[in-house]
């Protein structure tokens, strides 16, 4: 079985990384790992924060290590919360508190203006350098009322394109199938079977 070390400390995030690699895989995150400690995420985009978290923790792993960065990206307020998804309501914001945050900006917006889209950065890195980057995205909207007890961070105001339930309405294998993250994970999955990710 191999190794692959989550750069995060949402359970969240690892249960759907595991679930969606499936068998053949020893997944755990930094909350397996206290040694390795999470580094200020400064890059301005997914793919720069990603690259930061999966560069940090492949130099105190010895394995392969892959570091998600991800968030919603609404077209009226001009692609926010974006890189600053997990932060949008401040650096100690809880999930709940950025949902509230969002709903407020979008007071009064209505219709195609509340077009967004989740979108997921990867880097896969060991020994300490950067062997590959992943990416997805999927198109929906925010609706103007939470939805769905399931999910995380902005699950419950967000409805992809061609459904009509949230993604906290929605069953874990649905959204497994057509989350931004699934999308990104499929392109590490194939990537990681082939013989250069050993």
């Amino acid at each position: 079985m191999r190794r692959l070390l989550i750069a995060t400390k949402n359970a969240h995030k690892t249960i759907e990384i595991r679930a969606i690699l499936g068998e053949g895989w020893e997944v755990t995150d930094l909350n397996a790992h206290p040694e390795i400690a999470a580094p200020e995420e400064t890059g301005a985009t997914f793919a720069e924060n990603a690259a930061i978290k999966a560069l940090a923790a492949s130099r105190m792993f010895a394995g392969l290590v892959l570091a998600d960065d991800s968030g919603l990206e609404v077209d009226a307020l001009g692609g926010a919360p974006g890189a600053r998804s997990a932060r949008y309501a401040g650096e100690d914001a809880t999930d709940a508190d950025n949902r509230a945050k969002l709903l407020h900006a979008l007071a009064g917006v209505r219709g195609a203006a509340r077009a967004a889209r989740f979108r997921c950065a990867l880097a896969l890195a060991a020994d300490g350098a950067v062997r590959a980057t992943f990416d997805g995205a999927v198109e929906g909207v925010v609706i103007n009322a939470e939805r769905g007890d399931g999910g995380f961070g902005y699950d419950a105001l967000f409805v992809p394109e061609g459904y009509c339930e949230t993604f906290a309405q929605l069953s874990g294998a649905i959204k497994n199938q057509l989350s931004h993250r699934a999308r990104a994970l499929e392109k590490a999955r194939a990537f990681l079977h082939h013989p250069q990710a050993s």
